[in-house]
């Protein structure tokens, strides 16, 4: 084999798992300790330089909640590949079968069900103002607003940060989905604010882009910081002296997933009650709003 087409292949291989770790919002120190591996040994492979062995490249991939076969791949997969291996790991034979016969021309496929615009789902950073904008806008649409970490904590009776700490990445990406799976099932209009890394599973996400009406709410990643900051959460950069440029290879990763939203609200640089008002227009038109809010009034108590 040409030495160059091994060069090609490591700093492929490198650039893979750069991103997947950005992608799941993991420093390198994060990794390194996860996975066992050293930090600097993760520099060098991101780098293209290290030659890792197969035992090794398992634990990175294992710690970062990915396939190994994501990493090694030299040919590229089709982008929703990662949603159609996982789905059929879990189909019947019939569901097989259709699935073939789509595929092969046979049969038409369906058209997508489109979520209607009182199931909404706001997706982006944390810092984005996803609680704070959601919780404004359903108080006065009168709708419900869920935010899906705190149905995951309810549920478990353990925060996020210990449910990663003992079921690592893919164990709670598991208890994601089928929190989001709960919520799908429930039926009136409600607003539902995400964590930050759904947009990192393939098939949580699709869930979540047929279901709810998505909304991005995007800011500058200085904007994110300092929220960030002031609600005294760094995870998952906490004690990352290189916290920001953590934070923009996050952002520069999920950026072309959050853009798959049917909506983007830039909430950067306006004052909250501005935000949540594009957000209200954006989702609930004037006469929306006015008859969400006298059939509130009219379930009021006289007095």
């Amino acid at each position: 084999m040409d030495p160059r087409d091994e060069q090609a292949f490591l700093a492929e291989l490198g650039r893979r798992v750069r991103h997947l770790r950005a992608l799941r919002g993991m420093s390198r120190k994060v990794l390194a300790r996860v996975s066992g591996i050293s930090e600097r040994y993760i520099a060098q492979l991101e780098s293209g330089e290290g030659n890792v062995s197969i035992k090794l490249l398992r634990r990175v991939s294992a710690a970062m909640g990915t396939r190994i076969e994501d990493l090694i791949a030299e040919v590229p997969a089709p982008q929703d590949w990662p949603i159609i291996r996982d789905l059929m790991g879990t189909a019947s034979a019939t569901q097989i079968a259709q699935a073939r016969a789509i595929l092969s021309g046979v049969a038409a496929s369906a058209d997508r069900i489109q979520a209607g615009i009182d199931r909404v789902a706001l997706i982006g950073l944390r810092g984005a103002g996803k609680s704070t904008l959601g919780r404004i806008a359903a108080e006065r649409l009168n709708w419900s607003f869920i935010e899906l970490n705190r149905e995951i904590e309810r549920a478990h009776g353990l925060s996020v940060a210990e449910i990663f700490a003992m079921y690592g990445q893919e164990g709670y990406r598991r208890l994601e989905l089928t929190a989001l799976r709960e919520q799908v099932a429930r039926p009136g209009p409600m607003i539902l604010a995400t964590g930050g890394g759904i947009v990192a599973e393939p098939v949580t996400f699709d869930l979540l882009l047929s279901s709810f009406f998505t909304v991005w709410l995007r800011a500058k990643p200085e904007e994110h910081m300092a929220r960030v900051r002031e609600q005294g959460d760094l995870r998952p950069m906490a004690d990352d002296r290189a916290a920001m440029q953590e934070l923009n290879a996050i952002l520069a990763s999920r950026e072309p997933l959050y853009a798959r939203a049917r909506l983007t609200i830039d909430t950067a640089g306006i004052p909250v009650e501005v935000a949540a008002e594009k957000l209200i227009a954006a989702i609930a038109p004037a006469p929306r709003r006015t008859s969400a809010r006298r059939k509130a009034r009219r379930m009021q108590p006289a007095r």
